[in-house]
């Protein structure tokens, strides 16, 4: 089945390091939903934008890469029968019901998690290097 990436845009990430719980709570409910619908198969949730470091050729800058009024605060992967469907699953992101947030859909061309442990990735892909 393809595989989806859910981009999460937000004004500002939820997960500061001291967030509290009812903070992340609406997050929280519908990664369990699709947690047990069993289509998602990855998540991350990113800490606020101050939290990141820019890497160019010449320089190393704390801040986001590009500045921006959203910025990318998460991402999940699930997968669909096709890009309707997977569409159809992210509109259920709590971050489409605010003023200046969504979320991007895009197929996955290619990956998955490698570990050291292992000789094979989710999709039997057998890592390289």
């Amino acid at each position: 089945m393809p595989s989806f990436a859910v981009l999460i845009y937000a004004d500002e990430s939820l997960h500061a390091l001291e967030a509290a719980k009812a903070d992340l709570e609406e997050n929280d409910q519908h990664a369990r939903e699709l947690q047990d619908s069993g289509s998602m198969s990855l998540a991350y949730a990113l800490t606020p934008r101050a939290s990141a470091v820019s890497i160019r050729r010449d320089s190393i800058a704390m801040g986001p890469f590009v500045p921006a009024e959203q910025f990318v605060a998460g991402f999940y992967v699930i997968e669909a029968d096709d890009l309707d469907a997977a569409i159809a699953v992210a509109r259920f992101n709590p971050a489409v019901r605010t003023s200046s947030g969504g979320v991007e859909v895009r197929p996955v061309h290619s990956g998955g998690i490698i570990r050291s442990d292992t000789t094979s990735g989710p999709a039997g892909d057998t890592p390289s290097g």
